[in-house]
């Protein structure tokens, strides 16, 4: 929601999102994993410098209770959240600490020395919010799957989007299922489900797996002409087709620490035959 002058666009929302920002980190980890020469590093080194120096100019440290905290104010991804009543949401956190740590790596590789300051914020970045057992959309939200479980449900995403090092599996598999059952699936949006089929895949849950790409809920069909059609004046969503495309990628590929097994994201009862290829190994292997 930013104009090419570098100005946002008008909205209430948009200023307050964080969970986009270690997004050029992202993409320029994907270009090395590709392409993992010096010419790679040298053309994207300023972007992932400049993001991390943002990132850990962000968080706040509590020194009273030794650790960094990222709002408020801040809205995440979930945006039916109050600004003001909102810090360390789930996802968020989780791609602060991923974005350091591959920050590092780049200054690494670079053949520069890490950063004191962002390994200062990867060791003592809020611990991932929970409470009864499963994740909560930040820490400030006893209420997540009562008044807030609407919109995305955000929280799985950081074992789903992101390989999760912060997460605790069996926690985000109790997550996982009670989001499934308990979620308000009509007022949720495209790419919800895909990052559901991705967070089921990750642990296992092959079943949830397909099941989340299926849901029938109103945002989770495609017109005749491919679009993630959501509403008469929203009729194409890009990140619904993204996600779709990403979550099928990493179900016939694999990921990060997963099995090395063909199709390891759908079922193995003989339900589906999966044929995939032209996929990059090196880049699934790391993500």
């Amino acid at each position: 929601m930013t104009a090419p002058d570098g100005r946002d666009s008008p909205s209430p929302i948009g200023p307050l999102l964080i969970w986009q920002q270690p997004h050029p980190i992202f993409y320029a980890e994907l270009a090395y994993l590709s392409q993992p020469t010096a010419a790679t590093l040298k053309k994207y080194q300023t972007i992932v410098q400049e993001t991390a120096t943002f990132m850990a100019s962000y968080a706040h440290f509590d020194e009273k209770a030794n650790r960094y905290i990222l709002g408020p104010p801040v809205i995440p991804a979930q945006e039916n959240h109050p600004s003001r009543e909102t810090w360390n949401p789930t996802f968020e956190l989780e791609y602060w600490h991923w974005g350091l740590k591959t920050a590092q790596k780049w200054r690494e590789r670079l053949g520069l020395k890490r950063d004191a300051k962002w390994d200062d914020i990867i060791q003592k970045l809020s611990k991932l919010p929970a409470k009864d057992g499963v994740y909560l959309a930040h820490e400030n939200c006893p209420q997540t799957f009562a008044e807030r479980n609407k919109d995305h449900p955000s929280m799985l995403g950081a074992l789903g989007i992101l390989s999760g090092e912060k997460t605790d599996r069996e926690t985000m598999r109790r997550t996982l299922k009670k989001v499934m059952k308990e979620w308000d699936w009509p007022e949720t949006w495209g790419w919800d489900y895909p990052m559901t089929a991705m967070t089921a895949a990750r642990l296992g849950e092959p079943a949830i797996a397909i099941d989340a790409l299926l849901l029938d809920t109103p945002k989770n069909h495609y017109a005749a002409n491919g679009h993630n059609y959501q509403r008469p004046n929203l009729p194409l969503y890009l990140p619904g087709n993204g996600g779709l495309l990403y979550a099928i990628a990493l179900m016939a590929n694999g990921w990060k620490g997963g099995p090395k097994k063909h199709a390891t994201g759908f079922p193995s009862d003989g339900s589906w035959t999966v044929r995939a290829e032209g996929f990059n190994s090196a880049i699934f292997s790391e993500i």
